[in-house]
């Protein structure tokens, strides 16, 4: 008997050829796009985003040629509760958040998984560029890199434990991108051409203060920026205006390169300083999760990445004992950000992660 699957159809290249390959390789494939962030009445077009109009008929063509069933489910309720709510809540405390990472916490292997197993569903699937692997050892599943650095998405999955990995297949983890598109074009798939999404989906032209300000019933307060020794240098529009690093669009002149160094919601302060003052060697991490392993006892070597498009470096990793790690890097990193996630690795293999926190 087949073994079935479900898999997240975004209407983009890497989920359409993943549904393909799935079905290449003998599964039982039920195509489903998830319907996120739309009003019923004001459908927001985005060229490219993950769950727009235009992405939905793309992915039910795409069903269609390959000969799957597709169907579009409804996760608004929770993904407004999971991660726009959060999203709002992260820039108004001053941090900088990563909806894509809740979003494949609580929404894609959380949500759509519970929906799958409802209709008898053995795994689900999405078109992220990463691999599955079982530990013949100790009987756990790990997520590894993909073939290809360049696309490599784990980064975005450290929160997937090991029984969610057992259930989950990533039918695209061994491919080059352009190997990707070269057999979307073979399978007479019209989106083998549609750039990828670059942007959050549910974010209109990427204005996310804009975005903020009008999901939310909070005032958005001036406030003063500071030095690093708390002199006062002007006024700010807003903390939701500013993240860590940001250099352009403060508004103010200083004569020299100002940097955003720190955020402090609890004075609305933003605190401007050189490029040096923004390389530091510690992080602490909190909402820890362990993939690799089951805790973190004596002190640990790892690489580490503090965003998404950084590159690992050598680190050692403490556990603070109290549900937080401490993370000390070999090298200082620039712009360690507060409400990104910092990510484990040993060699390809993810160790897992955590949320950065200055509290």
């Amino acid at each position: 008997m087949k073994k079935k699957v479900m898999i997240g159809m975004s209407g983009g290249v890497d989920s359409s050829v993943a549904a393909y390959l799935l079905k290449e390789q003998g599964y039982d494939v039920v195509g489903v796009t998830m319907k996120l962030w739309q009003d019923d009445d004001e459908e927001i077009e985005l060229e490219g985003g993950c769950c727009s109009l235009s992405a939905v008929e793309d992915a039910r063509r795409v069903a269609n040629n390959i000969g799957i069933p597709f169907y579009v489910l409804n996760f608004k309720d929770v993904f407004k509760e999971k991660v726009i709510d959060y999203f709002v809540d992260e820039y108004l405390d001053g941090k900088t958040p990563n909806p894509c990472i809740a979003c494949n916490k609580y929404i894609k292997f959380d949500e759509f998984y519970k929906k799958a197993r409802q209709i008898g569903c053995d795994y689900v699937a999405t078109g992220h560029y990463a691999k599955i692997e079982k530990d013949e050892e100790t009987g756990k599943y790990l997520l590894r890199k993909s073939v290809t650095d360049k696309k490599d998405q784990t980064y975005a999955l450290y929160n997937l434990t090991s029984e969610q990995l057992e259930h989950t297949l990533l039918p695209i983890g061994d491919y080059e991108k352009d190997r990707v598109r070269e057999i979307a074009k073979e399978m007479g798939m019209l989106v083998y051409n549609k750039p990828d999404s670059q942007e959050i989906c549910f974010v209109k032209d990427n204005d996310y203060v804009n975005y903020v300000k009008n999901h939310t019933n909070k005032s958005i307060e001036e406030g003063y920026f500071v030095d690093t020794k708390g002199n006062i240098l002007g006024k700010h529009q807003g903390i939701i205006h500013y993240t860590i690093g940001q250099r352009k669009g403060l508004g103010i002149a200083f004569g020299k390169p100002m940097f955003v160094v720190d955020i402090n919601p609890k004075n609305n302060t933003v605190i401007l300083g050189d490029n040096e003052n923004l390389f530091k060697t510690e992080l602490i991490a909190r909402d820890v999760n362990l993939i690799s392993i089951d805790k973190i006892e004596e002190p640990m070597r790892v690489e580490a990445k503090i965003r998404y498009s950084a590159k690992p470096s050598p680190a050692t990793v403490y556990n603070n004992g109290d549900g937080s790690i401490k993370i000390v890097f070999d090298e200082p990193q620039r712009a360690i950000t507060n409400g990104q996630s910092v990510v484990m690795y040993n060699g390809d293999i993810v160790v897992g992660g955590g949320i950065i926190t200055n509290e």
